[in-house]
């Protein structure tokens, strides 16, 4: 028997997050990540409700966006990119981050972990922490 799994997609998971105020949060953060998901920003680990808390802070900050995938790779349950987000923020601000991605991916293809490093490469000193920024 052979289990159908989705193909992992950063950029989906972060269009349905950040750039989609339509959607449910709770239901773009199930489409995409694991119940028991984790990740860690430049050093500093969430688990799924801190994640769910800072999603939820960002969406009052990001008014629009694109991710661009600079490079990805999927080895089995790895995958790993780097992609360049550039965010408009509600206050007409704008800011780029260049994000270097690797997770570990359930059997149904969503996130279970990520480990990522950002690097700002336009923003302004107060948006160096939007990457794991609540309030």
């Amino acid at each position: 028997m052979t289990i159908e799994t989705a193909r992992p997609d950063i950029a989906a998971a972060l269009t349905d997050l950040l750039f989609t105020p339509g959607l449910d949060l709770a239901e773009a953060i199930d489409r995409h990540f694991t119940p028991d998901y984790r990740q860690r920003t430049d050093g500093r680990w969430d688990d799924h409700a801190e994640f769910t808390a800072h999603i939820a802070h960002l969406r009052t900050v990001v008014a629009g966006g694109e991710i661009r995938i600079l490079d990805e790779l999927v080895q089995g349950d790895r995958y790993a990119d780097r992609h360049i987000v550039d965010i408009r923020k509600t206050d007409g601000s704008t800011v780029r981050m260049e994000v270097y991605l690797f997770a570990e991916l359930a059997a149904d293809g969503r996130f279970r972990r990520i480990e990522e490093t950002t690097l700002m490469l336009q923003g302004t000193d107060a948006d160096r922490n939007l990457g794991s920024a609540r309030s």
